[in-house]
């Protein structure tokens, strides 16, 4: 177990901050002051450096189920909820950075979207993104939910659902529940049938993702749109 004691107060992290900026602090410290306070026995930053020490990185922390994290001594349902809440913030965050400019036309800044938004997907969905003249993001839409297989996609329901919104241009994504992101035949069936059916209505289908667990792909690099 890893412990501190005697250290002057002008060393602790949330003084640190204050006096220094944020990005002084090493990545324990930076969790202690969220923390906020120990436990029993335990203060924050020991509890920041054993959480840490467990886990190895912020992102297998976070990504942590709650049986997982509450093994750790001092970390309850509460710190759990914590830390939960603190994850979707961040991701939050970032969807609303990427939705401010004109980036959908971009693959690599789609695909920043795209991981933030279906990667832990447990079951398989088909969503659009639709987009304005200037391809930016007028809204992301669910559309269809399918078994860890399949999923039904009606291309007449994604074109009313574009003119609705108006949209000169959408996205098309899916994911691939067991990880692997390989276009099947019925994918690059799938998406030709869409761009026809956009095409009719002058609506431009820029690209089709499909989100794996550590991938994604874009159907129109691939050449199969």
């Amino acid at each position: 177990m890893f412990t501190l004691s005697g250290l002057p107060a002008a060393s602790l992290p949330r003084e640190r901050l204050l006096n220094d900026g944020v990005q002084c602090l090493c990545d324990s410290d930076l969790l202690a002051v969220f923390l906020g306070s120990g436990t029993q026995g335990i203060s924050a930053r020991c509890l920041a450096h054993n959480m840490l020490a467990e886990f190895g990185s912020f992102t297998a922390m976070l990504g942590a189920d709650l049986h997982t994290l509450t093994r750790i001594e001092g970390i309850g349902v509460v710190r759990f909820c914590q830390l939960q809440a603190a994850r979707e913030l961040v991701r939050r965050s970032l969807l609303e950075e990427l939705k401010r400019g004109p980036v959908f036309s971009e693959v690599a800044l789609v695909r920043q979207y795209l991981a933030l938004t279906l990667k832990d997907a447990e079951q398989e969905l088909f969503a659009i993104l639709l987009l304005d003249a200037q391809h930016q993001l007028i809204c992301y839409r669910p559309m269809f939910y399918g078994t860890v297989n399949s999923a039904v996609v009606y291309p007449r329901e994604l074109v009313k659902l574009a003119l609705k919104h108006n949209a000169a241009a959408v996205i098309l994504v899916h994911n691939h529940p067991s990880g692997v992101p390989e276009p099947s035949q019925a994918d690059i069936h799938l998406t030709r049938d869409v761009v026809a059916a956009m095409a009719l209505v002058d609506i431009t289908v820029l690209d089709h993702f499909i989100v794996g667990a550590n991938q994604i792909v874009s159907m129109s690099q691939r050449g199969l749109m």
